[in-house]
């Protein structure tokens, strides 16, 4: 689960020549016969980013963290236009790697429908999240670790946190606390609140697990004896979610960026991020953070954008 979130984490806002680094590093790991290409004077890729020459497949690697659909469509055509006047011979599927963890834009499905037809019998394959990190899982840990750059600590203990474990996270909170208005009245927790923020895949299977734990969180202030320092630690939680919801509603980025508030900016233990999980949803059922649905809303009966 570390291994998975550091990935999406770098994926975010990584440029077009990281990923491709990163594509040429994982199948380096996992295919003998993969053969990463570099561009070379006026010859540049001749339309590959990679090869694998036993099963002769195309390698091309986009990083669309752009609203310029045109220019990754440009990219698009061209690696395919060139892949088949400089090496029409060299291979069967056309795989194309994409560093969108939300899919492929509308435009570019419809370049790739137009492109399997133009190349029947040989075949267009997208490479997205969900295939890059199976082959990531299928690495051993020292390969993962080599690709990640950074330790993957394994614990017996996965699950087994205690109030304890929190106490030194929930103190810097206390420490770090901004000043702002008073807390308005918060609203009621209403059961839909995952669904009606989007709260999808990584981000809603880690808050479901904090909200397993978050009792602690209770029964460390319970035991404070100060009645207002959940609502002043609350206090500075919201301002900090409202300074970078201002700048994005991306889930990723938002709860990437929560974790980094209650953590810091130093890699996290495997122990110390389920911690963070555990505050978050703390913050999330008291409504400090992240929307609240309109009194009736049911997921499937309204569309979300018209509430």
């Amino acid at each position: 689960m570390l291994a998975q979130l550091t990935l999406r984490q770098q994926l975010t806002d990584m440029p077009g020549e990281g990923f491709e680094q990163l594509i040429h590093h994982l199948l380096s790991l996992r295919h003998p016969d993969f053969v990463p290409v570099r561009t070379h004077g006026n010859l540049g890729d001749m339309g590959a980013d990679g090869l694998l020459l036993w099963d002769r497949v195309l390698w091309a690697c986009y990083s669309p963290q752009t609203d310029d659909i045109g220019r990754v469509k440009r990219k698009f055509g061209s690696d395919l236009d060139k892949a088949l006047a400089k090496r029409p011979g060299a291979f069967d599927t056309f795989r194309f790697a994409v560093n969108d963890l939300k899919g492929v834009h509308p435009e570019l499905s419809v370049m790739m429908s137009e492109a399997q037809e133009k190349l029947r019998p040989r075949r267009v394959e997208h490479y997205g999240w969900h295939r890059l990190w199976n082959d990531v899982m299928r690495l051993d840990r020292i390969a993962t670790e080599e690709l990640l750059g950074r330790e993957l600590p394994v614990q017996d203990r996965t699950y087994g946190i205690g109030l304890s474990d929190l106490e030194t996270l929930l103190a810097r909170l206390g420490e770090q606390r901004r000043t702002s208005e008073p807390l308005a009245v918060l609203p009621e927790v209403n059961k839909y609140k995952i669904e009606w923020n989007g709260l999808t895949g990584d981000v809603r299977g880690a808050l479901i697990q904090g909200i397993g734990h978050s009792h602690l969180v209770e029964r460390y202030y319970a035991g404070l004896g100060a009645p207002d320092e959940a609502d002043r630690v609350a206090q500075g939680f919201r301002v900090y979610y409202d300074q970078v919801r201002a700048d994005t509603d991306d889930q990723d980025k938002l709860w990437a960026a929560l974790q980094e508030y209650i953590l810091g900016n130093a890699a996290p233990s495997l122990n110390s991020m389920y911690c963070a999980w555990i505050v978050i949803a703390h913050f999330f059922q008291r409504c400090d953070v992240f929307d609240v649905p309109p009194d009736g809303w049911v997921p499937g009966t309204e569309d979300r954008s018209a509430a």
